[in-house]
């Protein structure tokens, strides 16, 4: 989950490489360091804590060069500080790496490097990648050993690579040979960018799009070489590899926060286009269906589909549960919804016609990227479900949707959730018609899609409303989000993004659970926020307000209902157009992260960075 990014070119690497780190920080922000390469040396500058301290040091103890690595640690073995911030370097001072994801066997070969006479300074696991280097280009003779070339650099790289167990995206600087860069990935993203007589390695695009938008992704067990003048990709066993350069469609302007004062508040905003996005060019009223040839499934092969299991983790497992009622309700077609993290554990059962749908943000999550590969091993037709285009789930899928929901930079996602939940429902839609659903049930839902970004917009425009309610619950402690059926995933949502930004405690519960033990939590000092729609089950929902309401719970409604009991029950109502029901969970979610957001402010929280989180979990 930590970001890194180098540079090799023709300007000074260090301001390039800050600016690339401050556009990954939200991949973890536990501390930085930057290695350049200068006459004869690696100079090297490190801190714990943001970016921020990092530049203070810069301006007092600033580094040269044109060739350089740099990193953002999410901390993993080891605390935070400065010995075990990266970039790492090994006995000789020569080499220097940064590296992302975990090595699993770093214990043991650190007992073989410390049995041959290696020193180490760090808790990190990421050291030994630079001792290794060392050992195969040096041997025992260290730092008293003759200049390397790039030849034998690049043969000690590929067979420490071979040695590590584990993932790992490293890139790796060599005092012998500044006009060269190294990177190698397995498990853990890594993309090159290639620019005009300079070129990038990073662990995002984001880190570079400033400077080109011609990138190139690496696959696990590749390495590449960066020159000014060109690149070569091979695998680990140095066979060369030949890899299509693709051009990215959005630039630098997109992941600005254009005028707010957080990404958040940019990206909850965002939505009503967004969700446009999620859906421009793929409905077909005058068919009354959707259109979504990525998926590269036929009408016999969607009749033929018997089961779908969806497998996704955090925000995106709850836009797949979401996604399991919206696919039972118009396609018929029978649902589950695992943890990734759990998924590849249980040796699940897979069917001949089981269509396992993987949903991720980053398109890069370790745990569904695990349960994508160990479902493909059994058998499954495989879709992915991803906003990031290229990214390594995207790659490895037999076929997929993008979201379309452009770079989220806050580590808390809400525009790319909508952006699932729309894909869902275009899902559902085209199985559906494939199948048994009616037209004129399909036009309704197409019109609802149709006319909820405008809904959104309007109801975002008036929301200083809800600032003025959660500002009242600022000093909440404890908190529950309940629904039923199709907005009970929203009420896990919700809660979600409560104890992401406001460390809250926070959680959410189908609505006749709580009184099957959670409401023995209930007392006046006690929060719910309550999904109360109008429907059928209204009566229901307002008997499960009501026995809160007995326990002297402060309540907070967000409903699309007139129910004259709502006044009486709550405390606090949020009131939301009414929409189609099968629509209605994307709009319902947008108060709940609005409330978390202005809530999370007011307690004076990074909502953009919260503690201990990063946005792309990489690592198991």
């Amino acid at each position: 989950m930590c970001g890194i990014i180098g540079y090799l070119g023709g300007e000074e690497a260090c301001p390039i490489l800050i600016e690339g780190l401050k556009r990954l920080e939200y991949r973890g922000y536990d501390s930085a360091g930057i290695a350049t390469v200068v006459p004869g040396a690696i100079a090297i500058r490190k801190r714990p804590g943001k970016i921020a301290a990092l530049e203070a040091l810069l301006r007092e103890q600033p580094i040269h060069g044109t060739t350089g690595i740099a990193h953002t640690r999410w901390a993993t073995h080891g605390p935070a500080n400065e010995v075990n911030a990266h970039p790492h370097t090994g006995m000789t001072g020569r080499i220097a790496i940064v590296h992302n994801g975990i090595i699993e066997n770093y214990a043991t070969l650190r007992t073989h490097l410390e049995r041959e006479g290696h020193v180490f300074h760090t808790e990190t696991d990421s050291e030994v990648i630079a001792h290794l280097i060392e050992r195969h280009l040096y041997g025992p003779a260290g730092a008293a050993a003759p200049p390397c070339t790039l030849a034998q650099l690049e043969a000690a790289v590929s067979q420490t690579a071979k040695m590590l167990e584990g993932t790992f995206g490293i890139a790796v600087v060599c005092a012998d040979v500044p006009d060269a860069l190294i990177g190698a990935r397995k498990g853990s993203p890594l993309v090159l960018g290639v620019g005009n007589n300079e070129m990038f390695l990073a662990s995002d695009v984001n880190a570079f799009v400033l400077y080109t938008r011609q990138v190139i992704y690496l696959d696990d067990n590749e390495m590449v070489t960066l020159r000014r003048d060109g690149y070569q990709t091979s695998t680990f066993e140095r066979r060369p590899v030949t890899k299509d350069i693709q051009q990215i469609s959005w630039d630098a302007d997109e992941i600005g926060r254009g005028g707010y004062p957080h990404f958040m508040l940019k990206e909850i905003c965002e939505q009503p286009e967004t969700i446009r996005n999620a859906f421009r060019g793929r409905l077909l009223p005058d068919h009354a269906t959707a259109k979504l040839g990525g998926l590269h499934l036929s009408n016999r092969d969607i009749l033929l589909i018997d089961r779908i299991v969806i497998v996704a983790c955090g925000t995106a497992l709850h836009a797949g549960m979401v996604g399991k009622y919206v696919i039972e309700e118009l396609a018929r077609i029978p649902v589950e919804v695992d943890y990734a993290s759990e998924f590849r554990y249980r040796n699940p059962i897979i069917r001949p016609n089981t269509l396992v749908l993987a949903i991720s943000q980053s398109g890069e999550t370790a745990d569904t990227l695990a349960a994508v590969r160990e479902a493909r091993q059994k058998g499954a037709t495989v879709m992915g479900i991803c906003n990031v285009v290229g990214s390594t789930i995207a790659r490895e899928c037999e076929g997929g949707v993008y979201v379309h929901a452009g770079p989220e930079i806050g580590v808390a996602s809400t525009k790319a959730f909508t952006s699932q939940l729309t894909v869902m429902v275009l899902l559902a839609l085209y199985f559906g018609r494939v199948r048994d659903l009616s037209r004129a049930t399909a036009l309704d839902v197409i019109n609802a899609l149709q006319g909820l970004p405008e809904v959104i917009k309007e109801f975002l425009a008036q929301r200083e409303t809800v600032r003025q309610i959660a500002e009242r619950y600022v000093h909440t402690q404890h908190a529950f989000f309940i629904g039923r059926t199709e907005l009970y995933p929203v009420a896990l949502e919700g809660a979600l993004k409560l104890k992401e930004i406001s460390y809250i405690d926070a959680n959410g519960y189908p609505a006749a659970e709580m009184k099957h033990g959670p409401i023995a939590l209930v007392d006046e000092q006690h929060l719910t926020v309550a999904l109360v729609p109008e429907g059928e089950l209204i009566e229901k929902m307002l008997s499960n307000v009501q026995e809160i309401r007995a326990r002297h719970g402060r309540i907070v409604a967000v409903t699309d209902s007139d129910h004259p009991k709502l006044p009486q029950l709550c405390d606090d109502i949020i009131r939301v157009p009414r929409v189609h029901p099968i629509v209605r969970p994307i709009l319902m979610v947008v108060p709940l992260q609005l409330f978390a957001y202005y809530i999370a402010v007011a307690r004076g929280c990074d909502v953009d960075q919260p503690r201990n989180l990063a946005k792309s979990v990489t690592v198991e």
